[in-house]
């Protein structure tokens, strides 16, 4: 037999034959399921995305434009008026200032506290903290219009009614935020515990040392969760502030409502600027929040 009569490898036997093609429709099918995936995103973002496209344009509409038709997404006459009445109809820079000092204080303490809480929900083995962590959890069964009323009762009585202490306290434990650190803490090794503890490490270092470096991405995101919640809290402050002075800024913005008719150019622009600070944080930590690394520390 000669050199040009020598089976080819493709063709020493089928099985080989039949083998190269299967890698073939595996990627093919894996590139189907990618890409209609990505189809599937890309239609639910334009779904969210259309309204507050719409919202956030329609915010350099004059009046007059409004309420045209036919109804138009890109303005044909852009302009900021309503952005500048709308700053120059309510103390913006004051309800500014007394939203952020909320919305800081109230998510350093809400983070702090679920951290901690969180930790030894997760790590201590007694009944009785079993037992608080399902009161915590029934706490989200019930509407919070139910639980304004006894919290305005406390409040009142402990002497902090129209202060920012007020806000604050009755916003630090937050049922998500404990059981997204319980949950968390709970994927942490006990064995990481345990070798620290043999090194002659007490609790509180094991906590700030190991657990707190750990969660990072946990505080961030509840961190971001924390700020937004705060920030656009309206009922609660409504119920307890009435010095203007201490106003937040969704206070603000109801106040631009007028009891029988609505300028529609103002209070889209004065929303348009509450939502710049939310905005802002969001695209500051979300990097931090994607970028890490959950298992730091551990090992296989």
């Amino acid at each position: 037999m000669t050199t040009t009569d020598m089976p080819r490898p493709a063709d020493a036997g089928p099985g080989r034959a039949v083998s190269k093609k299967r890698p073939r429709r595996a990627a093919t099918g894996g590139l189907r399921q990618a890409v209609s995936a990505t189809t599937l995103l890309w239609i639910m973002a334009c779904l969210y995305g259309l309204p507050v496209l719409w919202f956030i344009l329609s915010s350099f509409k004059p009046s007059s434009d409004l309420f045209s038709y036919p109804l138009t997404l890109v303005p044909h006459n852009p302009t900021l008026s309503g952005f500048k009445a709308a700053w120059d109809s309510a103390n913006f820079s004051q309800y500014f200032i007394n939203t952020a000092i909320v919305c800081v204080i109230t998510t350093i303490l809400t983070v702090g506290v679920s951290c901690c809480t969180g930790y030894a929900l997760a790590k201590y083995d007694n009944r009785w903290l079993k037992f608080f962590f399902i009161c915590i959890l029934a706490t989200t069964m019930l509407p919070s219009e139910v639980m304004l009323a006894p919290e305005f009762l406390v409040v009142r009585n402990l002497g902090l009614y129209n202060s920012f202490a007020g806000i604050i306290l009755p916003a630090v434990l937050t049922a998500t935020g404990c059981f997204m650190f319980r949950q968390f803490f709970l994927t942490v090794p006990d064995e990481l515990v345990e070798a620290a503890r043999i090194d002659g490490a007490r609790e509180l270092s094991i906590f700030l040392r190991i657990m707190v470096p750990l969660s990072r991405p946990i505080m961030l995101t509840l961190a971001i969760l924390s700020f937004q919640w705060r920030w656009n809290d309206y009922i609660w402050p409504l119920l307890m502030l009435n010095d203007p002075n201490k106003f937040t800024v969704q206070i603000g913005i109801q106040s631009i409502v007028g009891a029988q008719n609505i300028n529609w150019s103002v209070l889209l622009g004065a929303s348009v600027i509450s939502m710049i600070p939310l905005i802002a944080v969001f695209l500051v930590f979300q990097r931090y929040v994607m970028g890490a690394d959950i298992n730091a520390g551990l090992k296989d």
